[in-house]
């Protein structure tokens, strides 16, 4: 958690999003179940066990994405929908929908508030206290599904206390947060199966290395007695250019292509459907009302393309910011550099903790150049002299500064490496 989370246009709230994060300021993440935060949810009346069906989503890369589009669709179903996502781009409203709508500053101050007190000074984290008063939100509030994104992890993320979900889901897994989850593709996956439960189905998305992870995966299923549904055995899904089709088992449907942009947005569709299907009987199986909540899609800060009056260049911006991030950018890229022959240059800020060479290797053949910011209230940032491979890089000081020097109308610009960059854009 950094100041740049913190960011909120009402006063009083922006200073008690500070007080919980200065609860932990000092202390290391701990991926455990702490009695405290158990305290704190029986406090709250135990809100994980009086919940709207779940749809629980582990993974790396592609999370948000899968729940934007599962959102869409069940809305356009006829179903209300909560939501629980990290982090946020610009205010922490985001991070809790009910019923469809962020929860207002009002009800979110009087929520802090009562966390607060029902703490009474225990030694909790920010995603333990936050991650508590969104649960208590959505008790409170009537809803027809709760779709439920992991912060870090699966196995010890405080939100795998939600014991019976109608459905989990594992998008694709890479290498990231290694200081707490492994090193090592199986040490990831084993943390993000955990969420996996028993009797509950778990829909398995593509994956960079499938062999790696799917034994992984198999034993947590087995353990537990987890009906798995593996992409490229049980379920596929195919690009047809302005549709996509969705095959499961002996049944195939043909919808319209998801607004999001990007080749990776149709792997993240496969998993929101199959996901979907084997809970059809729950929340419904329309295919024309699907899609149209593909359509309508939105998702901010996934290759995002930014509208500036005031800019002549063609401005994007994504926060991804790993190896499987850049290697989807990268897919990207090829398409544009067959759409037309724009110079595209690369805007980069990223936390120093990230593997920033493995994240631009699949980049670097498609750009022109590579500018290295700092990111606005995160501490420890990576540096141009830290970039051993990457040629015709530069360190500059702002993103301001790099888009000046960029403003080109035979430009394409993609600003990347981070979503504490979004709030830099604007």
């Amino acid at each position: 958690m950094y100041k740049a989370d913190l960011k909120h246009s009402d006063e009083s709230l922006q200073e008690k999003l500070h007080k919980l994060y200065r609860l932990n300021r000092h202390r290391a993440i701990d991926l455990s179940f702490r009695q405290s935060f158990l305290n704190l949810l029986e406090a709250f009346g135990r809100p994980q066990d009086h919940l709207p069906p779940v749809m629980h989503i582990a993974g790396t890369n592609g999370k948000g994405s899968t729940l934007a589009m599962m959102r869409s669709v069940l809305e356009a179903m006829g179903n209300s929908v909560h939501v629980y996502t990290s982090p946020h781009l610009l205010m922490f409203n985001e991070r809790i929908v009910l019923a469809g709508q962020e929860i207002e500053d009002g009800p979110l101050e009087v929520l802090i508030d009562e966390a607060v007190a029902l703490n009474a000074g225990a030694e909790v984290t920010f995603f333990e206290v936050t991650t508590a008063l969104a649960l208590a939100a959505f008790m409170r509030s009537p809803a027809d599904v709760l779709l439920l994104e992991t912060g870090l992890g699966g196995r010890l993320d405080s939100t795998n206390v939600v014991k019976a979900p109608a459905v989990t889901m594992l998008s694709k897994i890479s290498i990231d947060h290694i200081d707490y989850l492994g090193d090592g593709l199986e040490d990831i996956a084993f943390e993000k199966a955990g969420i996996l439960k028993e009797n509950c189905p778990c829909i398995v998305g593509p994956q960079m290395d499938m062999d790696t992870v799917l034994p992984v995966i198999e034993a947590r299923a087995k353990e537990v007695d987890a009906k798995l549904f593996v992409y490229g055995r049980d379920w596929d899904v195919r690009d047809q250019g302005q549709t996509i089709k969705f095959i499961f088992g002996a049944d195939s449907f043909e919808f319209e292509r998801p607004h999001l942009l990007g080749v990776h947005q149709i792997e993240n569709a496969g998993t929101a459907l199959a996901a979907l299907y084997v809970c059809r009987d729950q929340f419904g199986w329309d295919v024309d009302a699907i899609s149209a909540g593909m359509i309508n899609v939105r998702w901010a800060g996934r290759l995002e393309r930014i509208a500036r009056a005031d800019l002549a260049c063609e401005l994007w911006y994504d926060g991804g910011h790993n190896d499987s991030a850049g290697a989807a950018l990268a897919e990207q890229m090829k398409c544009w550099a067959l759409q037309d022959d724009k110079a595209l240059h690369l805007i980069v800020g990223m936390k120093a903790d990230k593997q920033a060479d493995a994240f631009l290797a699949p980049m670097l053949p498609f750009v022109k150049s590579v500018s290295i910011v700092p990111i606005e209230g995160v501490e420890g940032c990576v540096r141009a002299d830290m970039l051993g491979a990457v040629d015709n890089v530069r360190a500059v000081s702002s993103v301001e500064e790099a888009l000046r020097e960029m403003n080109d109308q035979n430009k394409r610009v993609l600003i990347c490496g981070s979503l504490y960059l979004a709030s830099q854009i604007a």
